[in-house]
């Protein structure tokens, strides 16, 4: 059913097993469990793109927390109400939470798909999707420092028998990969929950946090007893991968947001007055308009106004010209009074 995703998988394993063979032996313990570790670094790396999609978008939601928060409150009677504004505030900010998912969901089958090529190393085995009879054999036979990949701690004797192997080799190799295992999941948590805005903090994330920290760590050590070691090769890959990667993304977004405060700071700074400048100040387009206009009416009067000498020399202006502020054709009345009154006497 998952063959689109188990011929992938074991083709990826394949390769590196011929990669590391080449260096330590086909039957090397050490050529398996690089093979295996380096599957998983090849499809968490094909998978870095959709990771950072995945961190911005849980930082986005972050922020919209608390906005999220009071469309609760205020629509909290209200379902469809509710989803429609959530919605809308949503895409007006771009965010798309199925979006983010994407990432997690992309692991699942990924998973299981590694869970099928490395139970399908079987005693009777003739073929293991792209891996052969003698691949097979050699896979079963190997060992990493005593322990087989294919044995759990809590396999009968018999079965550790049949695998070559004794209890002591077993415990010894695959305890201490459960608790690295189990810490670099712990650590990789508290390294998501310490970069969380306390703004969007809420019973529910807080129950979240706690499950991360303490009972998913807790949880590899107990699934731990029962896996084969080959998976827990892969958990103990898986995690020391996502906690490198976290650190790497994390601090590439922190870089990029100082970066923005910094160009929105100095455009500021750009535009603001230099000390001791007075701000320009431009006269609106319409009044400059309007002081052309009368300035080319003024020059039109004077020319008008003017009259040539006959002896050639300079025009002399007419004598006739209203004064300014008068209306041309209209004689102040307190001129003429003063005029009537002289002419009496």
């Amino acid at each position: 059913m998952l063959d689109f995703i188990n011929y992938p998988v074991s083709g990826i394993m394949w390769v590196w097993h011929k990669v590391f063979g080449a260096l330590f032996g086909a039957s090397s313990g050490i050529a398996w469990a690089l093979s295996i570790m380096f599957l998983v670094f090849t499809l968490r790396a094909i998978l870095f793109k959709p990771f950072v999609k995945y961190v911005r978008s849980m930082k986005q939601m972050q922020e919209f927390a608390p906005q999220m928060q009071k469309l609760r409150e205020k629509y909290g009677n209200d379902r469809q109400r509710l989803a429609a504004e959530m919605q809308k505030l949503q895409s007006e900010h771009g965010f798309n939470p199925l979006g983010g998912c994407l990432p997690m969901l992309v692991q699942i089958p990924v998973f299981f798909g590694l869970t099928n090529v490395l139970q399908g190393f079987q005693a009777n085995a003739t073929k293991n999707f792209f891996f052969g009879a003698e691949e097979v054999k050699s896979y079963l036979a190997a060992k990493l420092f005593g322990a087989n990949f294919s044995s759990s701690l809590t396999a009968a004797a018999e079965t550790l028998g049949q695998y070559g192997t004794v209890r002591a080799d077993q415990v010894a190799v695959t305890i201490p990969i459960m608790i690295v295992a189990s810490a670099l999941t712990h650590l990789t948590s508290r390294h998501s929950v310490a970069r969380q805005n306390p703004a969007a903090a809420n019973q529910q994330t807080a129950i979240m946090n706690k499950l991360a920290l303490y009972v998913f760590p807790l949880g590899v050590l107990v699934a731990g007893l029962f896996l084969p070691m080959g998976m827990l090769l892969y958990w103990l890959s898986n995690n020391l991968w996502t906690l490198m990667q976290q650190y790497v993304v994390y601090h590439r977004i922190d870089r990029e947001e100082e970066q923005k405060k910094q160009d929105a700071i100095s455009k500021r700074q750009n535009l603001a007055p230099k000390p001791g400048q007075k701000p320009s100040r431009k006269r609106p387009a319409a009044d400059t308009t309007a002081d052309t206009t009368a300035k080319a009416e003024g020059d039109d009067t004077d020319a008008e106004t003017e009259k040539p000498a006959a002896n050639g020399s300079a025009p002399k202006k007419d004598s006739t010209r209203p004064k300014p502020g008068t209306v041309p054709g209209i004689i102040d009345d307190r001129s003429r009074g003063k005029k009537q009154s002289r002419k009496r006497r």
